[in-house]
C-alpha cells in the first residue's frame, strides 16, 4: 500500500501532512513525496524531518497535479495507491478505513474520503464528487455543516483527488491522469474513464481528512478559472455520451448567465474572481479557455476512441450517473 503526496511550495503545511501519514494505523505504508520544483525549502524540510521513512522524488519543474501524481504512482510499489494533497491532514485510521472498504468488492477501483474544511469544525469539503452537465465537479456537501447526512458508506460517482484511493490494476488498464490537464478536473476525467470501463467507486465516511481548500493555489484565481473551464470541456469531449455532450452546451449557456448574475449580486466563486479582476479579464479567460480546449479537441477525440473501446456500461447508465450525482447550475454558479 502506497501513498503519494505531490508538493509545490508547501513548506508551511507539507510536514504536517506527511506526519499524519506516519501516524496511520495501517501497517507497512510506503510514503512518496513528489516535489514539483519547489523553491521554498520543502524538499529539505521533508528530508530533514522524516529521513528514510519517506521517499522523496524531486523534479526540477512543476508537473502539475496530474504529472506529479503520475510520477509518484509509477514509482509506487503498492497494489493500492492513495493520493493526499500536501495541504491536507489525514486522521490516523484514514488508510485503514479506505482499505477495509475497498477489500469488500473486487469491482471497487476507487474510494472517496470524507473531507472536512481545515479550521472550520464540522464543515464539509467533500463526500465524494458531484458532476455538472458540462463537466465541472464539486464536492458533495461542500460547505455544509456535518449533521451526519453523509455517514453511510455507499456508492459514489467519483473521488476527489485530494484524498482518494485507487486500485493499481485499474490504473494499469484505464491509464493514469491526463497530463495535458495539468491541474483541475483531472480526477473527474480519470474517475469517469474508470467508471466507463466498469469499475465502481465507494464513499467511505470513516476515512476522514481535513483539507486547507486550495492551500497550494489561490481558490479564486484567473489561473484556476482558465484551467477549470478548459479542462471541463475536455472531460465532456472524452467521456460524455454524444447526446449529453450536445446538451451540455445549453447548460453552459445557463451557467454563464447565472455566474454573471452571481458576480453582480456578490454570490458564488464568479463574484470572488470578479472582485479581483475586471469583467473584461473574466471574459478573456473564458475565450482563451475555449480556444485552448478546441485547439486540442482532435487529440481529445482520439483519446475518446480509446475510452470507448474500453467502455462496458451503457450510455443510459452514464445518463443515470449524471442525474443521480448531479451538480445543478445554481449550486455551481452561486455557491462558493
Amino acid at each position: 500500500m502506497s501513498v503519494v503526496v505531490v508538493n509545490w511550495n508547501g513548506v508551511a503545511f507539507v510536514g504536517e501532512c506527511v506526519a499524519s501519514l506516519l501516524d496511520q494505523t495501517y501497517p507497512q505504508l510506503e510514503i512518496i513525496v513528489v516535489d514539483n520544483g519547489s523553491t521554498d525549502g520543502s524538499v529539505d524540510l521533508v528530508r530533514r524531518q522524516f529521513g528514510h521513512r519517506v521517499t522523496v522524488l524531486p523534479h526540477p519543474t512543476n508537473l502539475g497535479f496530474a504529472g506529479g501524481n503520475n510520477l509518484g504512482v509509477r514509482a509506487a510499489k503498492g497494489a493500492w495507491v492513495a493520493l493526499l494533497n500536501n495541504d491536507a491532514v489525514a486522521d490516523p485510521r484514514w488508510v485503514e478505513a479506505l482499505m477495509t472498504a475497498a477489500g469488500r468488492d473486487p469491482a471497487i477501483g476507487m474510494c472517496a474520503s470524507k473531507v472536512y474544511v481545515w479550521g472550520q469544525e464540522g464543515v464539509l469539503d467533500s463526500a465524494g464528487l458531484l458532476l455538472s452537465a458540462d463537466g465541472i465537479a464539486r464536492g458533495r456537501g461542500r460547505l455544509e455543516r456535518d449533521r451526519h447526512q453523509f455517514d453511510r458508506e455507499e456508492e459514489a460517482l467519483l473521488p476527489s483527488g485530494c484524498a482518494a484511493l485507487y486500485r493499481r490494476v485499474m490504473l494499469d488498464r484505464v491509464g493514469l491522469f491526463d497530463e495535458d490537464f495539468f491541474a483541475y478536473c483531472e480526477d473527474s476525467d480519470l474517475g469517469l474513464r474508470a467508471r466507463l470501463a466498469g469499475w465502481r467507486c465507494r464513499y467511505v465516511p470513516a476515512a476522514v481528512v481535513h483539507h486547507r481548500y486550495s492551500g497550494s493555489t489561490a481558490p479564486y484565481s484567473a489561473f484556476k478559472a482558465f484551467q477549470v473551464e478548459r479542462n471541463r470541456i475536455w472531460v465532456v469531449a472524452k467521456c460524455y455520451p454524444p447526446g449529453l455532450a450536445l446538451r451540455s452546451l445549453a447548460f453552459t449557456a445557463v451557467r454563464y448567465a447565472t455566474q454573471v448574475y452571481g458576480a453582480v449580486a456578490g454570490r458564488g466563486a464568479a463574484s470572488r474572481l470578479a472582485g479581483s479582476v475586471s469583467p473584461w479579464v473574466v471574459a478573456s479567460i473564458v475565450v482563451r479557455a475555449w480556444v485552448a480546449a478546441l485547439a486540442r479537441l482532435p487529440e481529445m477525440w482520439r483519446r475518446r476512441r480509446t475510452i470507448e473501446s474500453q467502455r462496458v456500461v451503457s450510455r443510459r447508465e452514464v445518463a443515470r450517473w449524471l442525474r443521480v450525482h448531479r451538480l445543478g447550475v445554481r449550486e455551481l454558479a452561486l455557491k462558493d
